[in-house]
């Protein structure tokens, strides 16, 4: 089992380095393989979704080979269920742990969910409740996971349509007592944190600010559907004004965190991606004038 003494807890958070900021990405999409490699899209970094890519041989995992010779890449899973009370999948780690020794990326992703039960992934992101017993169970899952990669990990709010009434803390409380324990790294989704304040009627201001500063090294910006009485997140569409409002709050709460717009679906041409890619640049540049260059 996992060391989680005091000294041990204290020591993770001290070795673990933390990832460099890497500037103003998208994430990697099939329909742009062609364009991307015959130019010179005016993007930093990529964000792969790692299951894509976690079968040996095949196109996408060659045309992956040759991204990667050209940008930094990080790997962003859907599948670890780190929430989940199953034992832990270790084909499913290794497979994963394989592909980051070839990707070689800048850190590996996943979110605070579960996704699956008794051997079937549900292929969603169900949310967990805000409780001691769970944050003791899944601060013991992310080591393991951080043990068995070599590597700590990156864990990303999702966004939710329900809450839990034994919820003994708040998200924001459960996210940054998992990360000061475990050592994981935060993925701050702007967008998700708007959809789920705007589902539970609370100030997306106070998630931000509940938040320690210094844990959190990626933000997600990305669409979602508006259906009047909830919001949905699909990916879908265009971020909308609120959540570039809320980004550049994130941004001064923040400062120089790598940031990529997000599409999953409906996905338009890489130039419309690109326009919200240098929004993102230039919020940020205008907001923290030295937050332009990747180191």
């Amino acid at each position: 089992m996992p060391d989680t003494s005091a000294a041990a807890l204290a020591d993770r958070a001290a070795t673990s380095a933390k990832p460099p900021f890497l500037g103003f990405g998208l994430g990697l999409r099939h329909q742009h393989y062609d364009e991307i490699l015959s130019g010179n899209p005016p993007i930093d970094w990529f964000e792969v979704i790692s299951e894509n890519y976690m079968l040996p041989g095949g196109q996408p995992l060659r045309t992956l080979d040759r991204i990667c010779e050209r940008y930094p890449v990080v790997m962003h899973g859907v599948s670890m269920s780190i929430a989940s009370t199953a034992p832990p999948n270790f084909e499913y780690l290794q497979a994963l742990k394989d592909l980051a020794g070839r990707v070689e990326p800048k850190w590996v992703s996943d979110h605070l969910c579960w996704t699956g039960v008794h051997g079937k992934n549900l292929h969603d992101l169900l949310p967990i409740p805000y409780t001691r017993e769970a944050l003791d169970h899944i601060v013991g899952r992310v080591q393991l996971v951080q043990d068995f990669l070599g590597r700590a990990i990156v864990l990303e709010n999702v966004s939710t349509y329900v809450q839990f009434s034994n919820s003994e803390m708040t998200e924001w409380e459960f996210l940054s007592e998992l990360s000061r324990r475990s050592g994981c790294w935060l993925l701050f989704d702007v967008n998700n944190v708007y959809v789920s304040a705007f589902n539970h009627g609370y100030d997306p201001l106070t998630f931000l600010n509940g938040i320690p500063a210094d844990r959190v090294v990626q933000f997600h910006m990305a669409g979602h559907s508006h259906m009047g009485t909830h919001i949905i997140d699909t990916h879908d569409h265009p971020v909308c004004e609120d959540v570039w409002e809320l980004y550049a709050a994130a941004l001064k709460r923040f400062g120089r965190v790598s940031t990529m717009i997000e599409r999953d679906d409906n996905i338009p041409p890489l130039d419309e991606l690109l326009l919200e890619v240098a929004r993102t640049r230039e919020m940020a540049e205008k907001i923290l004038p030295r937050c332009t260059q990747a180191e």
